[in-house]
């Protein structure tokens, strides 16, 4: 194991104030990532009208962040491992505060698209190194308390965001929606400086930042995300589809054969022979599938399926981040208490059962009963994220914690473009098959399939092995 040598500022996070101060930088950082993730699809059709552009050439607002955040995540944990989690982080802040205010300024869609594109980068740097931040200043025994908080920003940011931005583009404009992360983007930014313990560390004389790791690392998953997000548009057995799967396929290929032989990887793969750290990963992905496919599939249920108006099925679609918000902070404290594993193994167990109960939603179903599916579903996650998160930290060494925080990211980037990928083939193949009337239908087999994928799930995250917690708080620690 390599030697790492820190330097810590106890002042800020040695004490039970210093700590928690620490946690409202990171959890104000959190929140409005998560509120501007949530908040730029509904100014969508503005922006559009705005600039005069066609809905296929104004979705790139989305895709252009998405691709770059994902393409940088594991780039940027990996340099805070090397350089130190609170200079990437702050300098996060500094970045997307910055492109905030050029997508508020931007005079043409071209120029809105490439600050999303800068937003982007510095969004990556934050996501890839505030778990570490947190892991590194709270004790093992606290560790999925503050895990399951971080997640409830995370949740809250989500929750305010739609009815947020359509208030503030309501009544404003669209450009509003970027001004709001100023005023919140620099008061985290105050106090991340101010109370965030310096983590610099010497790297060992041979270690470099893995720059054709890197590289064809992006390279894959860019092409990847790529081809799912554009399976619909394009075909997904159209070229420019399929090309993109082979030439994600052939990165990673060149990426795996990289990492093997290089003395300062990207990404270390011996991580992955702790069967805790990698069935805790793919538990993670999947998790992420089931859950964006009932994000994709609910509107279609809802709107078309149901005739609500937008509003009403808005206010429906808020059941399940509400109960998130309460279940994954408690889940979190009781993960500190008995391990992760039972928890998270029973959260995807009860994401499956709630996935069962959406596909049993028909053309009649009470609105209680949708309320209640859409809350068992959050139950499920709630439950299932905390404790999982801290198994995967926890798992990981300490001169890995960007690593391990980057993976988490990309594994909530992945599996949301794979849940609305296959949740779209599902969907779309039925009605296909069966005509328009066959809504219904449709929907029903795409959240069938999602309780298959959950199910897998709760067996990955059920066999993979005993996380004592007493030696995966002492592990977390190591160096």
């Amino acid at each position: 194991m390599e030697s790492v040598t820190v330097k810590t500022d106890e002042t800020n996070n040695g004490t039970d104030t210093g700590k928690w101060l620490v946690f409202i930088a990171v959890g104000l950082g959190t929140f409005m990532s998560a509120l501007d993730g949530s908040v730029v699809n509904v100014t969508l059709p503005l922006v559009s009208k705005y600039f005069s552009s066609d809905v296929a050439a104004v979705e790139w607002v989305v895709t252009i962040y998405l691709l770059i955040v994902s393409s940088l995540l594991l780039s940027f944990g990996r340099l805070g491992d090397m350089k130190g989690h609170k200079r990437i982080y702050v300098a996060g802040f500094l970045i997307f505060v910055t492109a905030s205010a050029l997508c508020g300024f931007a005079p043409s869609l071209p120029a809105l698209v490439g600050s999303r594109g800068l937003q982007a980068v510095g969004a990556a740097m934050l996501f890839a190194n505030a778990p570490a931040i947190l892991t590194r200043t709270f004790p093992g025994n606290q560790r999925g308390q503050v895990l399951g908080l971080l997640g409830m920003m995370t949740y809250l940011g989500s929750t305010v965001g739609p009815s947020l931005g359509g208030f503030l583009a309501q009544t404003y404009s669209w450009r509003a929606v970027y001004y709001i992360n100023l005023p919140v983007g620099l008061l985290a930014c105050l106090l991340s400086a101010r109370f965030i313990g310096d983590d610099r560390r010497t790297p060992l004389p041979e270690e470099r930042f893995d720059i054709r790791g890197a590289f064809t690392f992006s390279a894959a998953l860019i092409l990847l995300l790529l081809g799912l997000n554009q399976g619909h548009a394009w075909g997904w057995l159209s070229l420019p589809v399929l090309a993109c799967f082979a030439g994600s396929v052939i990165f990673m290929i060149i990426f795996i054969n990289i990492e093997r032989r290089s003395p300062s990887p990207m990404l270390d793969l011996t991580l992955f022979r702790n069967r805790i750290f990698s069935a805790s990963t793919v538990s993670a992905i999947l998790n992420y599938v089931s859950l964006f496919s009932i994000i994709f599939l609910m509107p279609f249920y809802l709107i078309q399926g149901r005739g609500f108006s937008p509003a009403q099925a808005g206010l429906f679609l808020t059941a399940q981040p509400l109960v998130m918000i309460v279940a994954a902070p408690l889940s979190g404290w009781l993960s500190d208490r008995i391990g992760s594993r039972v928890l998270s193994t029973l959260g995807m167990g009860i994401l499956t059962v709630g996935l069962i109960l959406l596909s049993r939603l028909g053309s009649t179903t009470p609105p209680g009963m949708i309320a209640l599916s859409l809350g068992v579903v959050g139950l499920g996650t709630g439950i299932f994220v905390s404790p999982n998160n801290s198994a995967l930290l926890g798992s990981a060494p300490r001169g890995r914690q960007g690593i391990a925080s980057a993976l988490l990211a990309s594994a909530r980037n992945v599996g949301m473009v794979l849940g609305v990928g296959i949740a779209g083939a599902v969907f779309s193949s039925v009605l296909a098959s069966r005509g328009e009337n066959a809504l219904i239908d449709a929907i029903h087999y795409g959240f069938l399939t999602a309780a298959c994928i959950a199910f897998t799930g709760m067996i990955v995250s059920s066999i993979r092995g005993n996380d004592n917690k007493s030696a995966e708080h002492g592990h977390a620690g190591s160096v």
